[in-house]
Formats: C-alpha cells, sequence, structure tokens
C-alpha cells in the first residue's frame, strides 16, 4: 500500500480492502463497486458471502504473514468488517500502509472492561460492572452487584455467546464455567465483567461516521428489538423525546471523536424507565441496527465507511422513509414469499447456502412513507 497516506481521497479504479468476508464485507463491496472502487477481501472461510461479490479475495488465516503481506501489497488502503481481529495481524498491516480505523479504536471495541472505561473517560453512563478475574472476585462482585446480574467473557461475545444470568447469588459457580471460567487458558485479563440487570424501556443504537478531515455525521437514533440474543427488528424514527435523541448522537459523536476514528462506530445505549441513555457497548464498524440506511436512510451506512476508508468527503445523511429492518435468522429464510409479494419491501440476502439456528441469512427493509 502506498496511496491514501495524507488527506487526498484514492481515485476511482484504486483497492479498497476488506479484512472479513462475512456479509457485512459483502454489502461494504457492493457499495464501494457503486462509487467506483474496486475491492479485496481477506478471510478464513471460502465461498463468503463477502468473496462472491468482490473484485479480489484471499483466503487464508489471519495469523498467516505471508498472505497478508500479499493483501498488503495488493490494496490501497485497509478496513475491517468486523473488530475481532488478532492484533498481531492489524499490527502488521499498519506497517505496510493506512488501516481505517485504527488499531486503538479495535483494541477498545475488543475488550468490555477497556469500553466500559473508556465509556466513563468520555462522560457516558454505563450499567454497574466490575472485572472478574476469578470465582471468588465474582462471589465478592455480587454483594455490591447484586442479581439479576449478568457475567459477560471480556473479549470474543456477540449475540449472546459467552455470557450467563445470574439470578441469586449460588449461581455463581455455575455461571463461571457456563463462561467457560474454570477453563481458562489466555492471559486476558479481566477474563469477564459481571453487569448489573437494566430495567430498560427500550434499547437504541446510533451509528457515526468519522472521516479523515475529523469531520462527524450521524445517521438517525434506531430502536432495535432482541430476540434470543440476537437483534430481531430495528424501527427508524426510535420513539423517544427529541432531547434524549440529540444526547444519543452526541455520546456516539464524542466517542468517534476521543478514538480519533476515521471509519464507522456503531453504540448501543439502554433506555431506562426513568428516561436515562446507558451505554451498553460499542462497535467500529458497520452494524447490523443500521442495515435500515440501505433502503431509507438517505447514504447507507456502507458507502460512508467507504468514503471515510478512501478519503471522500462525508455528507449528512437524512432519513428518506420510515423503516422496520427485519433479520432473517435462520428458516427465517425459507418464508420469503410474503416479502417478495410486498412492495413495500426490500430484500437483502447474503449468499450463504445452508440456513442454521441463529444464523444471519439476510434481511428485509420494509419501508413506509416518512409519519412527519
Amino acid at each position: 500500500m502506498t496511496a491514501a497516506r495524507g488527506l487526498s481521497p484514492l481515485p476511482p479504479g484504486a483497492t479498497l480492502g476488506i479484512l472479513g468476508n462475512g456479509q457485512l464485507g459483502r454489502m461494504l463491496a457492493l457499495a464501494a463497486s457503486r462509487l467506483g472502487y474496486r475491492t479485496h477481501v481477506y478471510g478464513p472461510e471460502a465461498d463468503s458471502p463477502a468473496e462472491q461479490v468482490a473484485t479480489a479475495s484471499t483466503v487464508a488465516a489471519y495469523e498467516d504473514e505471508t498472505a497478508l503481506a500479499a493483501f498488503a501489497d495488493a490494496v490501497d488502503a485497509i478496513t475491517f468488517e468486523f473488530e475481532n481481529v488478532p492484533a498481531r495481524a492489524v499490527a502488521y498491516l499498519a506497517e505496510h500502509g493506512p488501516v481505517r480505523p485504527s488499531w486503538r479504536a479495535l483494541d477498545v471495541a475488543q475488550d468490555r472492561s477497556k469500553e466500559k472505561t473508556f465509556f466513563a473517560e468520555i462522560g457516558a453512563a454505563t450499567p454497574p460492572w466490575r472485572p472478574i478475574d476469578s470465582l471468588a472476585e465474582l462471589e465478592a462482585a455480587l454483594r455490591d452487584i447484586p442479581p439479576m446480574a449478568v457475567l459477560k467473557t471480556a473479549r470474543f461475545g456477540y449475540d449472546g455467546k459467552g455470557q450467563a444470568k445470574i439470578k441469586q447469588p449460588s449461581d455463581a459457580a455455575t455461571a463461571w464455567a457456563q463462561i467457560g471460567g474454570d477453563q481458562k487458558s489466555n492471559n486476558v485479563s479481566p477474563y469477564a465483567v459481571l453487569e448489573g440487570f437494566v430495567d430498560f424501556m427500550s434499547e437504541v443504537s446510533v451509528i457515526a461516521a468519522r472521516g479523515l478531515d475529523g469531520t462527524c455525521v450521524s445517521f438517525a437514533v434506531t430502536e432495535n428489538d432482541h430476540a434470543n440474543h440476537i437483534l430481531a427488528t430495528s424501527t427508524v424514527p426510535a420513539k423517544i423525546p427529541p432531547a434524549l435523541a440529540a444526547q444519543a448522537t452526541e455520546i456516539a459523536r464524542r466517542a468517534a471523536t476521543a478514538l480519533d476514528l476515521v471509519g464507522l462506530l456503531a453504540v448501543e445505549m439502554f433506555v431506562t424507565r426513568d428516561g436515562r441513555l446507558l451505554c451498553n457497548e460499542m462497535a467500529p464498524r458497520p452494524h447490523n441496527s443500521g442495515h435500515w440506511t440501505m433502503d431509507a436512510g438517505g447514504a447507507d451506512q456502507f458507502e460512508m465507511l467507504v468514503r471515510a476508508a478512501v478519503g471522500l468527503p462525508l455528507v449528512a445523511p437524512e432519513p428518506v422513509a420510515d423503516v422496520t429492518m427485519v433479520n432473517l435468522i435462520g428458516d427465517d429464510v425459507n418464508d420469503l414469499g410474503r416479502y417478495y409479494a410486498d412492495p413495500r419491501a426490500r430484500v437483502h440476502l447474503y449468499g450463504k447456502a445452508e440456513a442454521r439456528p441463529g444464523r444471519k441469512m439476510g434481511h428485509v427493509n420494509i419501508v413506509r412513507p416518512k409519519a412527519h
């Protein structure tokens, strides 16, 4: 990589490298193509969703430095479709050219303990929490954060994986074993975090985009509903007061700026019954709760990440319709007939051959005229 080191944008025809070759990489590659850029995706799985549509692909392990070097030589800038990439791979690629976002954003988002500490540093509230490295620490923490509570691995947890509910103090040993604490062998500290249960009214998220020149724009606040720890629907506009929506947007902007991020940052928050916002987690990449932007966002989240990564100016996104995004999980993909027959529905499938329980197979955006 030799281009895009300064503020000058990459010219059309340049190649954007995408680390990760899943469905987010697929939609990112399609957005890059619309803007005239080639894409080269890198990931461990063959015939992946992104590989099916990208200009070029490398199928290799993230630890394969020979493959990483060839990938770096073939592209002009690199971005990510997911954050759980080995730190060594990111550091290696950054030695060869621009990686956007930088490692700092990934490092904070990969670890729930660092993430919650970061939220406190920028003045954003979180649920009560404690770092946990042993069963004894968990039992002690439960005296400060009484059940209900949730025990989560500090790293590599998503869609409910690596989590255990604690309904009473006697559940501690079972919960610790459930997240693998009794067999932990890595050097990550803390291994887990204990979070107090939040009696929330709703869950919302904001996706902010920040460009090379520091310009920061945000998509509309999105209201999210989950089923079995996986996002089921996202709706815009969110049913929260304008002042609270402005506060949520400001938190996302402040976080992106503090990280000196170039790219996207999704921040998930709880809305409590007494009208407060509590930050849950963040992700420096395209986010499932932003898929609605593809058909109702004016400019979608994937195009915005491409713009940031290649140095193009960002544009302020304005919703052009009200919308509900419906995730197609597992066998949901076998019931597409009703969506194909609905003139309001926009179907997006990810090219995955096999439907499995909990697997994201696609999504549908159901658009409606703006109510106001």
